[in-house]
Parts: C-alpha cells; structure tokens; sequence
C-alpha cells in the first residue's frame, strides 16, 4: 500500500512495533525519522531501511525535539510508539516509582507530541497515531501504572481530536491498542510475569492465548489506519486483526 504522506515520524523506531512500523511506512514509499535512546540500535536500522530512514537520537518526551522535529521535518503522518518497559510486580511491591515508570514515559511522550503537533501545527490532513495497549480496557494487575498510563493514551487522543476540530486544523487523531504479545521484548517481560503468577512455564502461557500478533501486523495496521481517511478514532489488534473500539 502506498501513502500520500511525504514524511512520518516514528518514535520508539529501533525495535519492535515501531521498526517494524519504519520498514512498513518505507515500503509505501514514505521517508521516516525515527526516534529512539540508542544511537546503535538506530544506525542499525539505517543499515536496514537506506537513506529513506532519517535517524534522530533522543529522548521522545523532549518538548524541545519534538518541536525542533516537526518544524525541520514538516512529517504528515507521527506514529508515537516510545516507551518503557514496566517493572512486573503486583501492585503491594511496587514503589511509585516503578508504579508511575510508564506515566513518565509513555504517557509523557504521546502528550509531548500530541501538543507540538496542535500548536506547530502539522499540516491539514496530517495523522497522529498514537500505541495505546489493549490492557488500558483489560487492566495489567502485574504491571504497575502501565494499563492507566496507556487509558490516559486514549483521553489524550479525543481531547486532540476535539482540539483541532475548534481550531479548523483537519488533523487525524487515531489510537491503536495492541494485546500481549510474545515477541517483542515488553510482550516477553508481560508474559513471563503472568505465566509465573499462574504458576505455569512461559510456554504453557503462549499455547493458551488466542492468537499471536507480530510486529509486522502492527505495521500493516498503521499504515492502513494512515491511509484511510474514513477510518474511526480507536481500533484493538490481535492476532486475528483489526477491531473498532466502542
């Protein structure tokens, strides 16, 4: 599939979900600047992808990138995929600060891109979507503050929507929420904790899951939900696919 978009950025852009989002936006002939901590991990992606792949070395809830990255870049599609892996723990033997660890990352940074986005702003008819979880409806009673931090996702989400509404910016806010998953390192550290607390082996845990969602289903998602204008405001991804949400 193909995009209009000249330009994307992707946050979270040297592993999981958000590589796979950058070769997915590149195949559709959409150049990428992807953002993440580690300047390695990202020129190993350059290796990858070719010149179409711009990588930036940095902290995404920077509001002095973010701006300086829109304003440079001028992208027409943001893909907010950074965060932090959670500290697996049951709520009792959580410190605030293991508990609040995914409110200051990914939380902070969806809300850091989604306000340079409003007030830069980006050009009409430009998307952001923003990675929610699918424990932001389920719950994540081993993760601390991770299934809140991505429901707060979502509010920002509609408050965006609405924002560029009042303002005439035809802005496209959309909010993808992907299950466990195995296969990205977050998704291992999930299963791991959960498997345990039922008392089974890593393994036992996967045969039990429905189905298994890979990065490159993410991917697929993104760029399609970037491409449809006429798509709604909040979809689940599992193995099986897309689903609206609400």
């Amino acid at each position: 599939m193909s995009l209009s978009f000249k330009t994307a950025v992707v946050t979270g852009a040297s592993r999981g979900f958000g590589r796979a989002i950058a070769a997915a936006l590149v195949a559709a002939g959409t150049d990428v600047v992807g953002i993440a901590r580690g300047e390695q991990d990202l020129r190993a992606v350059r290796d990858e992808l070719g010149d179409a792949f711009t990588p930036v070395a940095g902290d995404a809830t920077g509001e002095a990138l973010a701006q300086q990255v829109i304003r440079e870049h001028r992208p027409g599609l943001v893909v907010l995929n950074a965060g932090a892996t959670p500290h697996m723990a049951p709520v009792h033997e959580q410190t605030w600060e293991t508990f609040s660890r995914n409110w200051h990352a990914d939380t902070r940074h969806v809300f850091t891109w989604t306000r340079a986005a409003l007030r830069e702003p980006l050009a009409p008819g430009g998307v952001v979507v923003g990675m929610s979880s699918g424990a932001a409806l389920a719950g994540s009673p081993l993760s601390g503050g991770y299934a809140s931090a991505k429901a707060a996702v979502r509010y920002i989400r509609g408050y965006a929507a609405d924002e560029s509404e009042r303002a005439g910016l035809d802005l496209r806010f959309v909010t993808l929420l992907p299950q466990l998953t195995p296969v990205t390192g977050l998704g291992s550290a999930g299963v791991a904790g959960y498997a345990a607390r039922q008392g089974v082996d890593r393994e036992t845990f996967i045969a039990g899951m429905s189905s298994i969602l890979t990065p490159e289903q993410v991917a697929e998602a993104v760029v399609e939900l970037a491409g449809d204008p006429g798509g709604g405001p909040e979809y689940l991804i599992s193995g099986d696919g897309l689903r609206p949400v609400g």
